[in-house]
């Protein structure tokens, strides 16, 4: 059906968060699809309305964008994909929005961080209709209205038998809008790859409030960093679950530098006062090491220290101590 659609009409798209990844997928998308943002955020909302998206890339390049924006969601029209890029603590929220826009045969596709989204969105919209994807990619928002492309990277969507034309479709279109996309069987060694990557890189670059690079550089953090992804992959290893690359330390250090001006989406959260993530990424660590009687120290000590600067607190002595 989507196949069809495609092939008659530009896409209806609608992307529910206006964060760096919600208008980094929105500014591309824009070009193949009818794109509609979702979201509260009402000096984002005005910023785009007024002056539309700037983007700064890596190469120094300048973009200018006007995309659709609103906080009406009767005024979006019946949504061929839904693609959801809120945090983590607004999930079952979007899933009842979603859920009264979103065409019989359209798809809810979820590209956040942490763990326990997927499950979430198709309680409420159903497996049939739900997607799990993973993506690289890194943004950062530096004003309302104003983009920084930190660069590009890989997108990965977990296909099923029932959704396997629908997500042959996506991707394509993904591609087309110029964010590199492909199909994959299994997921759940990239899900967890990514979340020895966030766990590592998010939470130290938050309680530091420093850009991915600095924690490249040998250091007291740098350590840090290590254990907690090292941690998140004994947890995958005691589910079966094989990670995508091999040494752990070695690409997290290689992902920082990668993104080395990057400042992560979690940092981004502490500097505008919103609360973050921490529960969906140490959190999720720290529950199934639990479950599992895998001891995650540092991402316990990670989650404590995030929930405490989230709550004002001064956590540079504790983390001096850690």
């Amino acid at each position: 059906m989507v196949a069809k659609m495609a092939q008659a009409k530009r896409l209806n798209i609608t992307i529910f968060g206006i964060g760096a990844l919600g208008m980094l997928f929105g500014s591309h998308l824009n070009r193949v699809a009818q794109v509609t943002l979702f979201d509260n955020w009402l000096a984002q909302l005005t910023a785009l309305r007024r002056d539309g998206l700037s983007v700064t890339h890596p190469d120094g390049r300048q973009s200018h964008h006007r995309l659709t924006a609103t906080n009406q969601l009767q005024q979006i029209l019946t949504t061929d994909l839904a693609l959801v890029l809120v945090k983590s603590h607004q999930t079952a929220q979007v899933a009842q929005q979603a859920a009264q826009i979103l065409h019989p045969t359209g798809l809810l596709l979820t590209l956040q961080n942490g763990l326990g989204n997927y499950e979430q969105l198709a309680h409420i919209v159903g497996d049939e209709r739900t997607a799990l994807g993973i993506t690289a990619q890194g943004a950062t928002v530096t004003a309302p209205g104003q983009l920084y492309y930190a660069g590009s990277g890989p997108t990965h969507l977990a296909q099923s038998p029932a959704q396997s034309e629908r997500l042959t479709v996506i991707t394509d279109l993904f591609n087309r809008a110029g964010l590199p996309t492909t199909l994959v069987n299994h997921a759940d060694g990239l899900v967890w790859g990514k979340l020895a990557i966030n766990a590592g890189i998010n939470p130290l670059t938050a309680l530091l409030e420093i850009p991915n690079g600095t924690l490249a550089e040998p250091s007291q953090h740098q350590t840090m960093m290590i254990e907690a992804a090292l941690e998140v992959a004994q947890v995958a290893e005691a589910q079966g679950i094989e990670l995508p690359y091999t040494d752990v330390a070695q690409r997290v250090i290689e992902v920082c530098r990668a993104t080395a001006t990057n400042h992560s989406s979690m940092l981004q959260d502490i500097k505008r006062g919103a609360q973050t993530e921490i529960e969906a990424i140490c959190g999720q660590v720290v529950k199934h090491g639990q479950r599992l009687g895998v001891p995650t120290p540092m991402n316990v000590r990670l989650l404590t220290l995030v929930q405490a600067k989230e709550n004002g607190e001064n956590v540079k002595q504790a983390l001096a101590c850690s």
